[in-house]
């Protein structure tokens, strides 16, 4: 087995700067105004460095001083390392979005999912086009995958809490019904107990029959039937295009303008009808690891969700 060595407890970085400071300016006054300390302090390094290094670096040369040939020889080594320091522990430089190369990998709900990639396109295009993006179903537990990296950002109802997760809420809707052209429920005022007698299409991964507006109709002694329960809310919107279902679609509050969420509805041709009764509002929002927090590249994929899903707002 290789052995590798531990670094020198003793060494210190500061040196390294005092060295580059002393060995450009030949000068201990101006060294120590360069670091901004006093003419003692960096006389006391400068003893300090003539110690480790076991030469004498500056020596006096009538009203001057002169560097030693050891002095000279590490002038451009000083220089260097002090440079890398700089890069090393200063602050992020940032990042030129139009040479970064990558591809970050999304989880959403598929209507979420279609409501981005458009837009993730055409930002990227404009503004970083040398990303790509993954977009994947909500089929990993979003804590784990986000904290091992399988996904970068999850994108949706967030409803894990993860002490180290990140999240933002980032837009408000609402639960309308949609329903097909010359659909029954268009016709005359919507009722809950029309809304209730009419077949509906329940979307739930987990295969789940029954959700908020179950709850809402329950409370007013009403029942739906729930004819088929599907993972994708695309396949729902398509389903009732197609035949009398009842499917639920988000959409923007009153006054907040259109949803992109609601554009695939719309593309489908879905009449959409505002629900007769106080359902809870849905929150979208984003999640992801704290160890992207600072990254400039993770800055600008939040940045675009952010815009993407709020234009409803503005």
């Amino acid at each position: 087995m290789m052995q590798v060595n531990a670094p020198d407890p003793g060494l210190d970085a500061n040196l390294a700067i005092a060295l580059d400071a002393l060995l450009t300016e030949q000068s201990v006054t101006l060294a120590a105004a360069r670091l901004h300390t006093s003419p003692a302090a960096m006389s006391r390094t400068l003893a300090r460095l003539r110690r480790t290094l076991q030469d004498p670096l500056l020596v006096r040369a009538g009203q001057r001083m002169v560097p030693t040939p050891r002095a000279l020889a590490l002038r451009e080594e000083a220089a260097a390392v002090v440079r890398s320091l700089g890069a090393l522990l200063g602050p992020d430089p940032g990042v030129d979005l139009t040479t970064l190369r990558g591809t970050f990998t999304l989880q959403a709900a598929d209507l979420v999912g279609a409501a981005l990639a458009p837009e993730l396109l055409r930002l990227a295009e404009r503004e970083a086009p040398g990303l790509s993006f993954r977009l994947r179903a909500e089929e990993l537990e979003a804590g784990p995958a986000l904290r091992d990296g399988r996904i970068d950002l999850e994108v949706g109802s967030i409803d894990h809490v993860d002490p180290e997760t990140r999240v933002e809420e980032l837009v408000s809707l609402r639960m309308v019904a949609g329903v097909r052209p010359g659909h029954p429920l268009t016709e005359g005022t919507l009722t809950p107990a029309r809304l209730a007698a009419a077949q509906h299409v329940a979307v739930s991964r987990r295969g789940r029959f029954t959700g908020p507006l179950d709850t809402a109709l329950a409370a007013q002694g009403l029942h739906r039937r729930v004819g088929i329960v599907l993972p994708s809310h695309l396949a729902a919107m398509t389903l009732a295009a197609r035949s009398d279902v009842v499917c639920l679609v988000p959409a923007a509050h009153p006054g907040a303008g259109a949803s992109p969420l609601t554009g695939n509805a719309v593309a489908l041709g879905l009449h959409l009808l505002d629900i007769p009764l106080t359902l809870p509002p849905v929150t979208l929002g984003m999640a992801w690891h704290p160890r992207h927090a600072s990254d400039r590249a993770h800055h600008w994929l939040r940045d675009a969700v952010r815009r993407t899903l709020r234009r409803a707002e503005h």
